[in-house]
């Protein structure tokens, strides 16, 4: 387990010299580009239903729109970078013009597509695999200058729920976590977000104990983003269907925000928006 952490407790983004405030937590909005996300109703099959659905997240106080081009739901297909590049890049500079106020987050664990999404508009690179699937990824944060949310992930999306075993699932993330931060430290990444990976190689069990410990991430002094929605941790233990999970998932993402993290990644804007706005009234 870390014993030190490496940044001042961050409580704002900088994003291309705009500071976000995170003293409040914010909302990120799911947006892909695939045609075999998990949740069919986050899927979107063209440029401009990829808008009018960024439109909605936007009316109803997303702060962020993290797009994704690449399934890493699991067992999901592979996909060459040509094909995720050519799904990303034109939703991401149609947005970036018709939205100027939105933050970008582009969901990928390649380099190149992260580098091309940020030349195209994208603000913040989200990779789910920390930097493990492509070792080019820490130097290109670095270069770039961007945001960087980093996801603990055990394995690859093919592979992550092939019996998943941790010693404490807490500390090996926290201890996986801590070496991955030391490393952006030394190449100077100042703007880290950090995400435990719920349902990324992790049994239901790992899930539920992750969350139940979640404030013990707080020893890195860094914002935490949460991604619980609608996914199989819920959905399998309420016996019921991603489809019928939102209910579950405005649960949980009070439980996250009681326990202090920043961001909450979902499906469904509006319904979190409201939820972080009766979670902070008790703070008042």
């Amino acid at each position: 387990m870390a014993e030190k952490t490496f940044f001042e407790l961050k409580k704002s983004l900088n994003v291309k010299g705009k500071l976000i405030d995170l003293s409040t937590p914010k909302v990120m909005g799911i947006l892909n580009i695939t045609p075999d996300s998990f949740y069919s109703n986050s899927r979107t099959n063209s440029i401009d239903q990829a808008l009018i659905k960024a439109e909605q997240f936007i009316n109803e106080g997303a702060t962020f729109i993290d797009i994704g081009g690449y399934s890493s739901r699991p067992g999901a297909k592979d996909i060459s970078e040509e094909e995720e590049l050519n799904r990303l890049v034109p939703v991401i500079e149609r947005l970036s013009r018709e939205f100027t106020e939105v933050i970008i987050s582009v969901d990928t664990f390649r380099a190149r597509v992260a580098e091309e999404s940020i030349q195209a508009g994208a603000h913040i690179i989200n990779d789910i695999s920390a930097g493990d699937m492509d070792r080019n990824m820490f130097d290109t944060v670095a270069r770039l200058n961007v945001p960087y949310i980093m996801m603990h992930m055990q394995g690859t999306p093919q592979t992550m729920q092939n019996q998943p075993f941790y010693k404490n699932v807490l500390l090996d993330v926290i201890d996986y976590l801590a070496k991955k931060i030391s490393q952006l430290k030394a190449l100077h990444v100042h703007d880290v977000i950090i995400d435990p990976g719920f349902g990324f190689g992790k049994t239901i069990d790992h899930n539920y104990e992750l969350l139940n410990q979640l404030e013990d991430f707080k020893i890195f002094k860094l914002p935490v983003l949460v991604g619980f929605s609608r996914k199989g941790m819920i959905h399998k233990v309420l016996e019921t269907s991603a489809a019928e999970a939102l209910n579950g998932t405005t649960v949980l993402n009070t439980i996250a925000l009681q326990k202090g993290v920043s961001i909450l990644r979902v499906h469904d804007v509006k319904e979190a928006v409201e939820c972080i706005k009766l979670v902070e009234r008790l703070f008042v």
